[in-house]
Order: C-alpha cells, then structure tokens, then sequence
C-alpha cells in the first residue's frame, strides 16, 4: 500500500505538467516568435556564471590557498614533532644502552666484591675458629692443671696429716732456704 502511494504521488504531478505544455508553449510563440526560450536562459545562466565567478573567485581562491597553507604548516609541525621523536628516541636508546652497560658493570663489580667479601669472611672465620681452639687448648690445659691440683690436695688433705710428717728443724730450714735460693 505504501509503495502504491509513493509512486502515485510520483507520477500524478508528472501526469499533469504533462497535460498542460501545448496551450502554454503556443502562449510563448505569440509573444516572442520562438517556439523555445532555451537560447535566452543560456545566455542569463552564462551572465550568471560570470559575476558569481567574478565576485566569488578571489575569496574562494584565497580560501583554498589559506586553507592550503594551514594544512602545509600542520604538516610542517607534525614533521618537526616526528624528527623530534625521532631525537628523541635514538637519545633513549643510547641512554638505555649506556645504562645497560653501567649495570652489567655493577654487576661485574657486585659479584666480584662478593667474592672478595666471601673470602675476607673465610679468613675471618678461619682465624677466629683458630683462635678459639687455642683458648680451647689452653682452658683444657688449665683445667687438667686445677683438677690434678684439687685431686692432688684432696689425697693429701685426706691421707697425710701433720702428725704423719715429721720434719724437725734442720729439715725446714733446708726446705725454706733451698725455696730462697
């Protein structure tokens, strides 16, 4: 139904200009003695054509033109920006392989101080272990020392009394004077 519609509101008004050109071309003939007036709107289009050129294609040129040149310094700046991206990213690069090289270097220089630090360490415990032993060694010693002593006074103090022991004189005093000289 609706396509029916369109196209009747299509071809009715078509229909009807149609009917109606005789009456009115005949008109025309009678008051200019042309059966057309095609050649007279040529010339009024061609009159047309000229004053819009005339009036209309400095400021259309000097559009284009401004247009033109803007689109030029955009793409003159946006060449600029991509050089200056450009800097800057070999400057990057070279400031990511200088600082790649300073770390390998680090850590060349972080494992060789390991090493020395491991060692120092070594030698350290090495030392400090020795020394400990020795103290060790010498506490033994001195230990043995004090219990012999303490064995040593307890049988005597136990087994031998001053009545057992008989020392005259004579005795002592070649004890003391052998202990003086």
């Amino acid at each position: 139904m609706k396509k029916f519609v369109l196209w009747s509101l299509l071809f009715v008004p078509a229909i009807l200009l149609a009917s109606g050109g005789d009456a009115e071309s005949s008109r025309y003939f009678a008051q200019t003695g042309r059966e057309t007036d095609f050649l007279p709107r040529v010339f009024n289009f061609v009159i047309f054509a000229a004053l819009l050129v005339y009036l209309l294609a400095n400021p259309i040129k000097e559009y284009f033109k401004g247009r033109t040149e803007a689109i030029a310094l955009q793409l003159k700046e946006i060449e600029e920006k991509l050089q200056a991206a450009k800097n800057e990213k070999k400057e990057a690069q070279a400031r990511l392989d200088e600082s790649e090289k300073r770390a390998d270097k680090i850590l060349d220089d972080a494992k060789k101080e390991a090493i020395i630090l491991a060692q120092k360490i070594s030698q350290s415990n090495e030392h400090d272990l020795a020394t400990m032993t020795k103290h060790f060694e010498e506490k033994i010693l001195f230990e043995e020392k004090r219990s012999v002593r303490e064995v040593i006074d307890e049988i005597l103090s136990e087994n031998i009394t001053n009545d057992d022991i008989m020392i005259d004189e004579t005795k002592v005093v070649d004890i003391i004077s052998k202990k003086v000289a």
